[in-house]
């Protein structure tokens, strides 16, 4: 057996510090353990937060969903109308170019479709943008009944667009499937 000899009273003290320091130590560790334990919930609180998000998801949900895209070349004509817009394949008309969505597929010159655009009536870079939104709706209709293929086209054209342009351009969409037209027009202040 192995004797451990006997610790000085210096030695004997500076082991006892030792120890309460780790006593001391683990006392505040688990002091802050404990303090950052969450005792009980609010309950009141967090059904007001989630009374607060609900009210908010419905009021946007009720608003209206079209994506309509703001440029600073379109002008579109003024109406005393009380519709509102749907969500539906969007194509804009202005002075400089013809958009689907916010994509750009036709560059006009001088207000013109270019020649090499042309096919008759038909818009070619117009005609290729809009069968790949149509099979989209379609290929989504096909997957959820509850998002039916409506045919149906918001168009948004400046005011000084000339009928011809127009005329081509609903065209091209109806060779696309999309006969039902809706034009975007700026609802007239009330007075």
């Amino acid at each position: 057996m192995s004797e451990t000899a006997p610790l000085s009273a210096e030695e004997a003290e500076q082991l006892a510090r030792m120890r309460y320091r780790r006593a001391l130590t683990r006392k505040k560790r688990k002091e802050r353990e404990a303090a950052s334990e969450v005792k009980e919930l609010n309950i009141t609180a967090m059904m007001d937060m989630m009374t607060i998000i609900l009210v908010f998801l419905l009021k946007s949900f009720a608003s209206s969903s079209a994506a309509i895209t703001a440029s600073e070349d379109v002008r579109p004509p003024v109406s005393s109308t009380r519709a509102t817009p749907k969500d539906t394949v969007a194509i804009t008309i202005t002075p400089k170019n013809i958009l689907v969505g916010d994509r750009e597929v036709v560059r006009l010159k001088d207000g013109r479709i270019p020649e090499a655009q042309l096919q008759g009536r038909l818009v070619l870079g117009l005609d290729a943008q809009l069968k790949k939104e149509v099979s989209k709706l379609k290929f989504i209709a096909e997957r959820n009944p509850a998002a039916p293929f409506s045919h149906e086209l918001s168009v948004i054209a400046d005011k000084m667009v000339p009928y011809d342009l127009l005329l081509t351009v609903l065209y091209t969409a109806g060779e696309n499937e999309l006969q039902n037209y809706r034009f975007i027009v700026l609802q007239r202040d009330s007075e």
